[in-house]
């Protein structure tokens, strides 16, 4: 009889919770996590949620099914990832909640699956925000990335200057054209030598975000993803006009930004200062691994750093740097490695997921474009 009631009583505590999701389209909780993505489902773009790691729920198409089934209010659901941030903490993470649970509820993703869910391995991934606005990173923000191509003495000597004063953040711009997804390929320009990799976590920002003081940063984030900052590190030619590292050769050309595969919202990642696990292989040798113990900044004090520069908006991407371990550096292996055609890299961010890219030759450029830039090779211990 005790167990009768017991089942009667939750029950009945769990209809509110039904009754308000299936009248007005929104619920407070979760049935199950979930990762966000941007996907081609038969021939058209369009954004999903990713449930278990295995299935992808089309949006667009769940929410329409859902109002007409259900009774939902009519609430238009955004195709693209930054409409679709801009509006999250408003009513679509409500409504996104909804639909995992009457997708949970009903036992829709066993067996035969409604037609708006896909299997994983059956769609395209692309880079979750395919063209962002602005791309914010942070220059050697891991203490074992600092000088890790001078000798141990100067190397040390450099890491106990930082320690003592850490400044602020350096942070450079990243062109939004080099974004790519998940399984496309990294391209070595022509003619260059020194292709490097860097992993690190991004931070999606999810609304707008001016003057942030570190300690309210997490309320202005929708959610993290992984990023390789790929760069080349031959350098200008010299001659004509020279101000030093010039950061748009380095990490500006196409493909240099691999990201994703998705975006995980923050509400089901946890803490990046405490959680943060990240992890590089080119083929099947590690190059890199790191977690925030070695950070010099907090993704928080990176984000208030960056808000006192410029406005953030909803999507903007902002690169929390990375550690030591990179091609340039001889403090790991002795020596330097590039990165060559036929390399493959494996980038993983533990609970957001794991990028994976061959690296292959571009084509040469017309003749007569000028588009011709030789290789630099830098003096040993330079930067």
């Amino acid at each position: 009889m005790q167990r009768i009631l017991i089942a009667i009583l939750g029950a009945i505590l769990a209809l509110p919770l039904a009754g308000y999701a299936q009248t007005t389209g929104s619920a407070t909780t979760s049935a199950e996590p979930f990762k966000v993505g941007t996907f081609v489902i038969g021939n058209t773009q369009t954004i999903g949620i990713v449930l278990r790691d295995a299935l992808v729920v089309d949006l667009v198409q769940a929410n329409a099914a859902m109002e007409q089934a259900r009774a939902f209010p009519a609430r238009r659901m955004p195709s693209e990832m930054v409409g679709y941030i801009t509006d999250y903490e408003n009513d679509l993470k409500g409504r996104t909640y909804a639909i995992v649970n009457e997708l949970v509820q009903s036992k829709a993703l066993e067996g035969k699956t409604p037609a708006y869910v896909r299997k994983l391995s059956e769609v395209r991934t692309l880079a979750p925000i395919p063209r962002p606005r602005l791309m914010m990173m942070t220059a050697v923000n891991f203490y074992s990335h600092i000088a890790e191509n001078a000798a141990p003495e100067a190397r040390a000597k450099a890491i106990a200057t930082r320690k003592a004063n850490r400044g602020v953040p350096y942070m450079f711009l990243k062109a939004p054209s080099s974004v790519i997804g998940t399984g496309e390929t990294i391209l070595i320009p022509h003619g260059r030598t020194e292709l490097d990799w860097e992993i690190e976590l991004a931070t999606i920002i999810g609304r707008p975000s001016r003057y942030v003081p570190a300690p309210k940063a997490q309320d202005h984030v929708f959610g993290y993803t992984v990023l390789l900052d790929i760069s080349d590190r031959g350098g200008r030619p010299p001659g004509g006009f020279s101000a030093g590292v010039d950061w748009f050769l380095m990490k500006g050309e196409d493909t240099f930004g691999p990201m994703g595969p998705f975006i995980v919202p923050k509400e089901f990642y946890g803490n990046p200062m405490t959680d943060l696990k990240q992890t590089l292989l080119v083929g099947t040798d590690q190059r890199q691994q790191a977690d925030s113990s070695d950070m010099i900044h907090s993704v928080w004090e990176v984000i208030e750093y960056a808000s006192s520069l410029v406005t953030l908006q909803p999507g903007d991407v902002i690169g929390a740097g990375t550690s030591g371990g990179v091609g340039m550096g001889t403090s790991v292996r002795g020596s330097q490695v590039w990165l060559v055609a036929g390399d493959e890299i494996t980038g993983s961010i533990d609970k957001i997921g794991t990028l994976r890219h061959k690296v292959d030759a571009a084509p040469a450029p017309p003749a007569g474009t000028g588009s011709f830039l030789p290789p630099v090779t830098r003096k040993p211990g330079g930067q």
